[in-house]
This record gives structure tokens, sequence and C-alpha cells, in this order.
């Protein structure tokens, strides 16, 4: 299904009572009773303290994992009986620290997912990944190992890896993470670019969802925020509405001192 033919008015992700199991152990619950609706092109930012449960829910809403209990749908398809692998293209992840197969090359790692799911000849997938390699700014390590670049850096390669398909969603674990200034800018107005409607995505909004132990780079962004707390998924609305929430964890993933009683 292409872009042109989303139903805007259906949600692109929705979840009903869900139960989210943990990766390593699925009888194991991590979240629970979780409702959520995500609208084509929301930015959805999730804040959560560590081993609060960010990264199994991302594996949930990429299909990784299956819902214990309660409905997950995807574009208004149940993700355990009606979403097949050429559906789940439609949701790409991003992998806390990239997570690179360090046996390729910047570009092969790149023009992996091309090759793997797209039926496409040599010059296709090596078109496509130079146009994303040199977008993430990783032109001048093309042909480099991803261990020789950087953490900083291959964060960036786990992006373009994922963006090379061209995905209606992209989920991204805890993106900003060890990053300095200068990364975490290139990052925040990458991502509002993707949101608002990149070139590289012909204009498309695109619908994203970011796992992050800090909202603070956030502060003032026009997107949708929720936190994970007590194996609860929260919902909090944008920023501008967060004055009224005295809620010490929200105030501590915003880095700032929760107001005395």
């Amino acid at each position: 299904m292409n872009a042109a033919s989303v139903n805007q008015n259906i949600p692109a992700i929705e979840m009903v009572a869900v139960t989210v199991g943990a990766r390593e152990d699925l009888s194991i619950a991590i979240l629970r009773d979780v409702h959520w609706s995500v609208a084509t092109g929301d930015y959805w930012v999730i804040g959560g303290m560590h081993n609060s449960g960010k990264s199994d829910f991302l594996a949930l809403v990429a299909g990784l994992t299956p819902v214990q209990q309660g409905a997950y749908r995807l574009f208004g398809h149940n993700m355990l009986a009606e979403v097949g692998a050429q559906e789940r293209l439609r949701v790409g992840l991003v992998f806390d620290g990239g997570k690179p197969f360090h046996h390729l090359t910047i570009a092969e790692n790149v023009m992996l997912p091309l090759r793997y799911h797209r039926a496409a000849g040599e010059s296709e997938p090596a078109e496509r990944a130079r146009e994303i390699i040199e977008l993430t700014g990783l032109s001048p390590w093309a042909g480099r190992m991803p261990g020789t670049i950087g953490r900083a850096w291959e964060k960036r390669l786990g992006l373009a890896r994922a963006l090379v398909l061209q995905p209606e969603v992209l989920l991204l674990d805890d993106p900003l993470g060890g990053l300095d200034a200068r990364h975490i800018n290139w990052w925040l107005n990458f991502l509002e670019n993707l949101s608002s409607g990149h070139p590289y995505l012909h204009g498309r909004p695109m619908t994203l969802v970011i796992a992050a132990h800090n909202l603070q780079p956030w502060r003032n962004k026009p997107v949708c925020l929720a936190v994970l707390q007590h194996k609860r998924f929260v919902p909090l609305g944008r920023h501008s509405e967060l004055s009224s929430v005295a809620e010490p964890l929200v105030q501590e993933l915003l880095l700032e001192k929760a107001m005395s009683p």
C-alpha cells in the first residue's frame, strides 16, 4: 500500500487494553492496560526511567513481539492476524546505538534492507542508499566499517538503514542518548523535518514515536508526550499542556525540580 492510499481518518497506531511482555520473557508483563491512539503524522516522545519498558514497548509497536492481551491495530489492521511481512515494512525501527552489522561497510549496512526486502537490481539499492547516506552526513565514511566511526555516527547509521525503505512510521529508541550538543541539534532538526514532510519522503509527513530517558530536548517542541510509570502508559498531551502536571516523574524527565507541595 502506498502513502496516497492511506486513510487519514484511521489511526496509524491504535492500542486498546494492551499488555506488553518483556522481550526476553514474554510471560513477564512490562506494561498493562495500554490505551493509545496515534494519528498519521503525529510526533510522540515517550519518557521513562531505566527498566521502565521503553525498548520492550517499541519492540511490540514494531511487531517484533506479540501483544499479550488486548488489541493492537496498525493502520486499522490487527497486528497479529492481518498484518503481513510487507505491511510491517511500513514501520521502521532505529535501535538504541544503531546496532550495525560490523562485518559490513556503512554503505552495505544501509543497502541491506533494500536487498533483503525488495527484489531490486544492484543500481537501485546503491542509488537509494547513496541519497540517505548523504542526508545523514555519512558520505565521508560510506566505505568504512561501523566500528571505525564512533557511537554518534553509528546512531546515524541506524537511522539511515531504517529510512532507506521510506517507512510511514519511524520508531526510535533513545536516539539522543550519549550525544553532544552538536549531534543532538542535528537529530532534533532532522526529526522535525521528517515530521513536517522531508523532501526524501516526497513531502509526506512521517509519523514518529521516540522513547527517551530525558524529555528535556523536546521542551517547547510541537510533540505529544507520554511517560511509562508503574507498568502504565500515561499520555500527557502536548508540552504546552504540561504546566498543570505536577507528577514528579514528569518534572524529573524534563530536568526540572519538582514543585514542593
